[in-house]
C-alpha cells in the first residue's frame, strides 16, 4: 500500500554526486529539505570538493548556510568532514557503511541517506518519522534507531530498504504526523492498528494534511 500510494517517493535533497549528498545530509538537520536545497545550489559551486570545503574560509561558510540553523556547529561539520575525506579517503566519499560512520558528525542515519541514495546500496534511514510510523504499524517496539533498523530490516527485503524509508518519511511528514495523524484521510487507515490517534473525520483530517510548502525541519 505504501508503494502504491507513494510511487514516486525519492529523496528531496537535491544533489549529483555522494559528495554533495552528504553535505547536504549534514545540513538538513533541523531544517526543511526545502531550506536546504535553497542554500546548496551556491554552496555546491562555491565548495566543488572535499579539499574546498577544508580549506574554507569559516565566516565566508558561515554567512552561506545561515538559513539551515545552528549555522556554526554545521560549518566545523562541513570543514572537518572536508578534512577526513581529504586525509583520509582521498577526497573521495567512501561507499561503505564502515568507513562513512568514522567520518567527523556522521552517523548511521546519515550514512544509510548516502548509501542508498548515491550508492544504490539498500539501507534504511531511521529519522524521527520512520522510528514513530515503524512503532505505529507494529513494526517495532523500540526507540532506539539502530534497534529499529534491525527490527524493520528483519521484515522486508534487502532490496526494498531505500525505497521503504523514503515511502515511510513521505507518509510521516505528508499524513501521519507526530501530534495529530490525519487518520480521517489516510490511505493507510485499513492497515494501521494505531487508526484513530487522530481524527478520523475526513474533513477535520483532510485539513490536516501537508504539502512539501508546509512541512517542518525534522532531525
Amino acid at each position: 500500500m505504501l508503494k502504491t500510494t507513494y510511487p514516486d517517493a525519492h529523496c528531496e535533497l537535491n544533489f549529483s554526486s555522494p559528495l554533495q549528498l552528504l553535505v547536504a545530509t549534514v545540513l538538513s538537520a533541523q531544517c526543511t529539505d526545502k531550506k536546504v536545497n535553497e542554500v546548496t545550489s551556491a554552496l555546491f559551486r562555491k565548495y566543488p570538493t572535499a579539499a574546498a570545503y577544508a580549506a574554507a574560509d569559516r565566516a565566508e561558510m558561515e554567512a552561506m548556510i545561515k538559513p539551515t540553523g545552528f549555522f556554526r556547529a554545521k560549518t566545523n561539520s562541513l570543514i572537518t568532514l572536508g578534512q577526513a575525506l581529504t586525509e583520509r579517503f582521498g577526497g573521495d566519499v567512501p561507499g561503505r557503511l564502515e568507513d562513512l560512520v568514522t567520518l567527523p558528525g556522521v552517523g548511521r542515519k546519515t550514512a544509510n541517506v548516502v548509501l542508498g541514495n548515491a550508492f544504490g546500496v539498500p539501507g534504511i534511514t531511521v529519522d524521527t518519522h520512520f522510528g514513530r510510523l515503524s512503532r505505529r504499524f507494529g513494526w517495532t517496539a523500540e526507540d532506539d534507531p539502530v534497534k529499529v533498523e534491525h527490527d524493520v530490516g528483519s521484515l522486508f527485503e534487502k532490496r526494498d530498504w531505500t525505497g521503504l524509508s523514503h515511502r515511510l518519511i513521505w507518509h510521516g511528514r505528508r499524513i501521519c504526523h507526530s501530534r495529530k495523524p490525519a487518520c480521517g484521510a489516510c490511505p493507510l487507515a485499513k492497515l494501521c492498528p494505531s487508526y484513530g490517534l487522530g481524527p478520523t473525520d475526513p474533513v477535520l483530517a483532510e485539513k490536516l494534511l501537508k504539502s512539501a510548502s508546509q512541512m517542518a525541519p525534522v532531525a
